[in-house]
């Protein structure tokens, strides 16, 4: 589903040199110290960043020249990336259209995404009127309707309360079953990980120290794991 063919990311002095394969309806977890190439990584594959070298296949297509609006990915941020002026029904139809001019099955499906992630009635409200983790149901009701097969989290449940990042653990989780989603989770949380994700990779001064199947790495976890247990 995802190849990263002898990719290479210069950012002033740091270099991020990786190759990597996810495949479709696989769940991976990126971990690694601050400044490892945790977020550079998913914005590569996002296209906010370009590689000085190598290929980014999706499902079999270099997709380097595609436009980002074009690629067949939904990125979910810490910040949910809701635009506080607009309603979070408005927020959740950029999904679809992002000149929001919805047809009527359109509006339709807007109002079921907000029911499926319990924000029905909620629509019309602000971010600003919501709590945290309705923000993040908000943002995870427009990637229902985006409906791209690969999803991208950049650790977005870190300023949440446990009680509420294990709601948004099994919600992500029930999405990724229904869609079929193949997935990437930057996460500096273990639990978190290994409840959402089945593969492992942990990044260190910008290239793969390690990486493999989930269980069978916490089985027996190598010294390089122990920061993270």
């Amino acid at each position: 589903m995802l190849q990263l063919d002898q990719v290479m990311v210069r950012q002033g002095e740091f270099v991020l040199k990786i190759d990597l394969d996810v495949a479709a309806g696989g769940r991976l977890a990126i971990m690694g110290a601050s400044g490892s190439g945790k977020s550079t990584l998913l914005n590569l594959i996002a296209g906010f960043v370009m590689p000085d070298a190598g290929r980014v296949l999706i499902n079999g297509v270099d997709v380097r020249e595609t436009p980002i609006a074009e690629r067949p990915v939904s990125v979910l941020f810490q910040d949910g990336n809701l635009f506080p002026h607009l309603s979070i029904y408005q927020n959740v139809a950029l999904g679809i259209r992002p000149d929001l001019r919805l047809a009527p099955d359109q509006r339709v499906q807007v109002e079921e995404s907000l029911e499926k992630v319990g924000l029905g009635g909620m629509g019309q409200r602000k971010p600003a009127d919501l709590s945290g983790g309705q923000q993040s149901r908000a943002a995870i009701a427009r990637i229902l309707l985006r409906d791209k097969p690969l999803l991208l989290l950049d650790e977005p449940f870190a300023a949440l309360d446990p009680g509420l990042r294990q709601e948004m653990l099994v919600l992500l989780n029930a999405l990724c079953v229904e869609k079929g989603l193949t997935l990437l989770m930057v996460s500096h949380d273990m639990r978190d990980a290994r409840q959402l994700c089945d593969q492992l990779c942990l990044l260190s001064d910008g290239i793969v120290a390690l990486s493999g199947d989930m269980a069978t790495l916490l089985h027996d976890p190598p010294a390089i794991l122990a920061p993270w247990l």
